[in-house]
């Protein structure tokens, strides 16, 4: 095995798994059922909490 087949290997595979996993976080972002999650993530650094001295 040579630079060249490993090269070609990565080049159309790489592709093809990096595809699959974008669409992957794509439809876990998009997803309904997320929508509480990330709200409630979004709110984070608004949160005013008591601090403890």
């Amino acid at each position: 095995m040579n630079y060249d087949s490993v090269a070609d290997f990565a080049a159309t595979w790489g592709i093809v798994y990096f595809v699959i996993m974008f669409l992957g976080v794509l439809v876990y972002a998009l997803n309904p059922k997320s929508q509480k999650t990330f709200d409630e993530a979004a709110q984070i650094p608004l949160r005013e909490e008591e601090l403890n001295d």
